[in-house]
């Protein structure tokens, strides 16, 4: 059977999760990185080969994730290390799971950053403004402004979503709308 693999990406805020929610409500079997990264950090082999590349990470002998999140929010080298690392496994499995189903989707937040996007059949980038990503953030991770701030600048600039070959989405009252109209593009509905 040939799998339609699509992605649902954009920056931290912009509501990615929401709309994989969306499309799990019409019936789409939907994925996610994040939840495949956690799942990831459940095994004990994955935390081992993490604290071997991170010693000073380490927590009473095992990989502190508090620790590995500032260092790899405070240098890009280190990040692109953790990228190295996490990335593969992550796509490996999400691409086992996505690969079983006729269609689907799956979120996946640093689609651009890795250069992905090639791997899916079609992409949609949810954008939102900045100040609505910002105040999502503060609520949902309870982080500072300045963290929050960190964060979205490490990430693919959303203005230059023009550059992608993607059905962007806004953020906003017409979400639903536009959301059938993705799918329509792609010749889902």
């Amino acid at each position: 059977m040939q799998s339609r693999k699509y992605a649902v990406t954009g920056g931290i805020g912009s509501g990615k999760s929401y709309v994989l929610g969306l499309l799990a409500k019409k019936g789409y079997p939907v994925f996610s990185c994040d939840a495949i990264s956690r799942e990831l950090w459940g095994r004990e082999e994955y935390r081992a080969g993490l604290l071997k590349r991170f010693p000073t990470c380490e927590e009473g002998g095992e990989i502190g994730k508090e620790k590995l999140s500032q260092l790899v929010f405070s240098d890009e080298e280190e990040r692109r290390r953790l990228n190295a690392y996490a990335h593969p496994r992550i796509m490996e499995a999400l691409f086992a799971r996505m690969e079983r189903e006729a269609v689907s989707f799956a979120e996946v937040p640093l689609l651009f950053e890795e250069g992905l996007e090639g791997a899916f059949d079609g992409v949609i980038a949810v954008y939102r403004d900045r100040e609505a990503r910002i105040r999502s953030i503060l609520e949902r991770d309870g982080c500072t402004r300045e963290e929050a701030e960190a964060r979205m600048r490490i990430q693919f600039d959303p203005a230059r979503l023009s550059e992608k070959k993607c059905f962007v989405l806004e953020n906003g009252e017409r979400l639903s709308e536009d959301l059938d109209a993705a799918l329509k593009a792609f010749g889902l509905l």
